[in-house]
Parts: structure tokens; sequence; C-alpha cells
């Protein structure tokens, strides 16, 4: 059987590689195989992040020209990074909430409107799920639990291998246990929200 392929991308200080934890023990908890692989841009806050992330038998994270089965954005312009990945079953849940680059007022190039993101992300997947996650997370009662919102919309995705149960259980291990309740709140605005778009 071959492995559940995630692509997670996003910038410095969004949480990705605290959600990867989090899937990650989530799968060994179901006794399921996992590899991870990141990259951590130039700078820890604000540089490219990107995970790669495998669930079943694979002995490299690294995933092949397209074949990814899940493409999570955490950043608009960041979700293009992996459109090499996707193809015509792909799942992508994106987060519309831009974070503009210091330099892009230096460049040439603008930062392209959301509709041409999301057209060109259509045009390579199955679906796309966007949501402002963002917005979604401050409704939670913080916005640090962006992350969660987004963790919630992947579990909504249809082959996702992993349950919210054992997702659950992996929060409680691996976040503060005063931010329990607001993460929950933002887990669960995303799955709804998600599940409600497919």
């Amino acid at each position: 059987m071959h492995p559940y392929q995630i692509y997670i991308s996003g910038v410095g200080g969004q949480g990705i590689i605290k959600t990867s934890v989090i899937m990650g023990e989530a799968a060994m908890k179901k006794n399921l195989s996992v590899v991870v692989g990141e990259i951590h841009g130039m700078s820890q806050r604000g540089g490219e992040v990107s995970t790669q992330m495998k669930i079943g038998t694979s002995h490299s994270p690294l995933i092949e020209e397209s074949n990814a089965d899940l493409i999570l954005a955490f950043e608009p312009l960041e979700a293009l990074r992996g459109v090499n990945m996707m193809n015509k079953d792909t799942h992508v849940v994106i987060n519309t909430a831009p974070i503009y680059p210091f330099n892009i007022s230096q460049s040439e190039h603008s930062y392209p409107d959301l509709s041409t993101i999301l057209n060109e992300l259509q045009s390579h997947a199955k679906k796309v799920i966007a949501m402002d996650a963002d917005e979604m997370a401050k409704k939670a009662g913080h916005m640090l639990s962006m992350n969660m919102v987004m963790l919630g919309g992947a579990a909504a995705v249809p082959g996702f291998p992993l349950d919210k149960e054992s997702i659950i259980k992996s929060m409680y291990d691996n976040l503060p246990e005063r931010s329990i309740p607001i993460n929950m709140k933002a887990f669960e605005e995303g799955f709804k929200f998600c599940r409600k778009n497919l």
C-alpha cells in the first residue's frame, strides 16, 4: 500500500513544525509508520518553512513530483511551492491570510491576488479548500491557534489516515495544558469548515 503523502508549507512562526509533530505522534499512536523531513528558511521567523511527511511504509520523507495526497498551506503564496507535487487527486487546504515578504516593496514582483493563487492551485488539484484560518483562530481565542485550525482542516479531508481521536490525544500530549481549550476549539472550527466545504 502506498503511504499517504503530505506537504506542509508556510513561514517561520506559524507553528508548522508543531503541527507535524502532532500528526507524527498521532500516526504512531495508531501504530502507523511515519517519516518526516523539514526545511527551514533563512530565518526562523518569517522565512520559508516546509515539511514533507509520509504516513505508511516508506524509507524517505521526500515526496516525488505529482505524488502528494494533501497540501496543507499555512500562507497563500507558500502554497504555490507545492504545485509540482500535486495531481488530479490531491486535496489542498489553504489559509487565505497573506504574510507579505518584508522585501516586497523593493521587488518588481507584487504579491499576487488571492484569486490568481487559488485558480492556479485548482488547475492542478482535485479540490482546494480555502479558509481564513487566522480569523478562525482569533474567534477561537488566540491567533497562535491558527495551526490547529489547519490541522482540523486536514483531518476532515477524505482519505486522511488519522482519526480525530488520535489527533486530539496527540494535541493533549504536545500542547501546553492551559492552551488546550482554545486549541481544541480552533481544531473543531477548521474541521467543521472543511467538512462543510468539501
